[in-house]
């Protein structure tokens, strides 16, 4: 079958390997729709971060070449010995964590802290950009008939959204902040409005961004135009009540803590690529408390009843749609050079 390999920085090919088995307690899904994250083009341009490049990985036992894509939908072809909740012809989406089960982390059910967290498609074990993938069957979901192949692919990165919000303090009828709006900082706003945030400010630069955000509802700030801790101090009465890092940008960190509101707090949906400097007396004098996130658990479920309702709308997120083979230069180097791009969807055949 076709496959996108990482193999290092800038160095993505698709190639032929030979297909997955639904081996015990897995299934075969044939896939329909695979995005692109954030931190697969992370990956690309600044990788390894979490592909194991020289040491296999302690769960997988995979290192480099591996295959990419952990946002993915499609159809089961084929059920392993022993699982019983799924049959053939199927539709479902991956939960793409591996987690050992023996920590504390594990013990505690708290899966995606494990010490030895993996993703599907960053840490081997097949990838969404592929034509199959086989996955443990507790790591799979159904989704309805009512919800696409394509909304299916955004559930994995609408489970990082409202992990997040589910994560913070946030209360029905509180304000925040969103800084930056890519996929999940857009999705970051659905999941603020699923839990009932009375204002909702987005801080983006790209126009196209912008304007989905607006779509969605998000009262826009434009930091090249306003100084938005200033906007927003004054617009709440002295700051937001959470505010959601999405951008992985140092300085922008600094802004979301300031934005925070006396007692507010300041939550880190991002994975950064290099270090970030701030102001520890920014957080002590005004008893802000400030959170970090990684992946989700336990969400899946509520993402896609929330899909049914409406939630997380492909047609507004969507901005492109192509073929496994376009996928460099078509999807990574087109979220790199083309600021207007949001999700971009790969059909793998």
């Amino acid at each position: 079958m076709k496959a996108l390999r990482w193999h290092g920085v800038k160095d993505l090919r698709v190639e032929n390997i030979a297909e997955p088995a639904a081996g015990k307690g897995k299934v075969k899904i044939k896939v329909e729709c695979c995005g692109i994250c954030g931190s697969d083009l992370h990956e690309y341009t600044a990788g390894p971060i979490f592909i194991s490049d020289s040491t296999p990985h302690p769960l997988t036992g995979e290192k480099a070449p591996i295959v990419m894509g952990h946002e993915f939908s499609g159809q089961i072809v084929e059920v392993g010995e022993g699982v019983t909740k799924f049959q053939k012809g199927d539709r479902v989406v991956v939960e793409p964590i591996f987690a050992c089960g023996e920590c504390e982390a594990c013990k505690q059910g708290l899966y995606n802290l494990c010490d030895k967290m993996g993703f599907l498609g960053l840490a081997g074990g097949g990838g969404g950009f592929s034509e199959y993938v086989a996955a443990d069957e507790p790591m799979v979901h159904k989704i309805p008939d009512s919800v696409s192949y394509e909304q299916g692919a955004l559930v994995e990165p609408s489970a990082v959204a409202l992990y997040a919000v589910r994560q913070s303090k946030l209360q029905v009828g509180d304000r925040a902040a969103v800084f930056g709006t890519g996929p999940i900082g857009l999705l970051v706003i659905e999941a603020l409005k699923a839990a009932g945030a009375s204002e909702i400010y987005a801080i983006e630069l790209s126009e196209q961004r912008k304007q989905k955000a607006a779509e969605l509802g998000a009262i826009v700030l434009d930091p090249s135009q306003v100084d938005v801790v200033k906007e927003l101090r004054e617009r709440t009465g002295g700051g937001v009540d959470v505010a959601y890092e999405v951008t992985g940008v140092p300085a922008v960190l600094n802004n979301a803590i300031d934005a925070a509101k006396l007692g507010g707090e300041v939550m880190i949906v991002s994975i950064f690529e290099r270090e970030a400097t701030i102001k520890p007396n920014a957080i002590v004098t005004k008893e802000r408390t400030m959170k970090g996130i990684i992946g989700y658990r336990n969400v899946f479920p509520a993402v896609i009843k929330l899909m049914e309702q409406g939630y997380f709308p492909a047609e507004k997120l969507v901005t492109k749609r192509i073929q496994l083979d376009e996928v460099v230069d078509h999807g990574f180097e087109a979220l790199l050079k083309e600021k207007n791009q949001v999700k971009i969807m790969v059909k793998p055949q």
